[in-house]
Formats: structure tokens, sequence, C-alpha cells
């Protein structure tokens, strides 16, 4: 959006979340952060500028992706978008804790050093509202046992894209069973060479096709795990 057809703070609110939408949807990094820094400067609350702005704007971005609309290439500039409000807005939801829908810790697992799924995987988790530790590529048992001790998550998510570094997800899935945590953590899988048949065999709860489905996925998991604890 070029800023002298259009003047943000002329606008009505309900006009700027739709704006705001739109740019983030388009990767418009900068003009998603002067959004929401003018959404704040009216007063609206950090929590209410994300689920009216930014996390609808990322799901219409996850439906677009999933439907064959949107490439890898745009939903990593959408995801950059969404990156520039929420640095923004991250600091200002912990002050007021706001609520998380739960916390995830991803990684590449080890002899592998493909991220670019995993980072969108990771970038779309976190604006539909989950808290995520990214462990990065290469990851040993060790890695991901010492971030699960740590960070405590709902969720763990591996990912890889050599046949030869799959069979590692079995390791760490094993590793959670000895450890006696398995049944406490919901574990997806996903990368290309992957298949539902190969989490099932593994022992993982999910395999997860692309970002889109994992946030869909995860989303579903939580709603269990919700409606189990009351």
């Amino acid at each position: 959006m070029n800023d002298d057809e259009i003047n943000i703070q002329e606008m009505a609110d309900d006009e700027l979340y739709e704006l705001m939408k739109e740019d983030l949807y388009d990767g418009y990094a900068q003009e998603v952060a002067e959004e929401v820094s003018e959404m704040l400067a009216r007063g609206h609350q950090p929590y209410d500028i994300l689920t009216n702005g930014l996390v609808p704007g990322m799901d219409i971005v996850g439906v677009d992706f999933r439907d064959g609309i949107l490439f890898v290439p745009e939903v990593l500039m959408a995801a950059k978008a969404m990156k520039a409000g929420m640095a923004i807005l991250r600091p200002l939801l912990v002050e007021t804790g706001a609520e998380k829908i739960g916390t995830m810790v991803v990684g590449t697992v080890k002899g592998d050093i493909h991220d670019i799924g995993k980072n969108l995987t990771a970038m779309m988790m976190e604006g539909a509202g989950f808290e995520v530790f990214d462990l990065g590529v290469n990851n040993s048992v060790d890695n991901f046992m010492l971030a699960i001790a740590e960070h405590k998550p709902d969720i763990i998510g591996m990912s890889a894209l050599l046949t030869t570094t799959m069979p590692y997800m079995r390791v760490v899935i094993d590793a959670l069973v000895e450890a006696g945590i398995r049944q406490d953590l919901i574990v997806m899988v996903g990368g290309a060479p992957l298949n539902e048949a190969f989490a099932e065999d593994i022992g993982a709860d999910a395999y997860c096709r692309d970002a889109a489905v994992a946030v869909e996925t995860a989303k579903k998991f939580m709603q269990l795990r919700r409606e189990k604890a009351r």
C-alpha cells in the first residue's frame, strides 16, 4: 500500500482491521506494523488487535496455502508481516497475560538441516496464538528433552526432509516413552517424504503435510485436551 493513497489515521476501526488483514496477506510488513501501532494509539487492547487483525489475516493465508492459491514464497512474506506486527504486540501481550492457545517446541531432527517448512509452521503457529520455541535444525534427542524440561510444551513438532533422517523421529519418541512423558505430549511430524502411515508407525499423534494443516491439527488437539481437563 502506498502512504500517498491511504491515510490510516482517517480510517474507521473496522476499515483499518480489514486493511491490516489485506496488507498481511500481501506481505507488507512495514504497513502492518504501522497499522498495529495506530490501533494501539487508539486505545485498542493488544489481544484485540491480535484476534481482530493479525490472526484472521493469517487464517486466510493458511486456507489459501492449503488450497494451492498461495505458495511458499507468498506465505513466507505474509509470515514476515505477521512477525512485524507481533514484534510490537508480544511484549504488551506478555504484560497483560493474554491467554495463549498452547505451547510448542519445534525442530528439524538430527542430521537434517532443512528448515523452510519448519520455519513456516513455527510462524503460522505463532500467528494462530501458540507460544513457539524453535530449536532450529540438526536436533538430537538431548536437545528435544532439554527443551521439553525447560518450556513444558503441549506439543512437540519434528521435521525432516531426508529419508535418511526420518527414522530419528522414532528415536525421539522412544526417548519420550522411556522418560514416562509421552502421554503428556502431542507429537506432530512433518516433511516432504513423510506420510500418515509413517507417523502412525513411529507412534506420533499426527502427520501434517504443511503448515496450514499443522495449525488446524494443533488447534483440534488442544481443544480435545481442554475438554478432557474439564
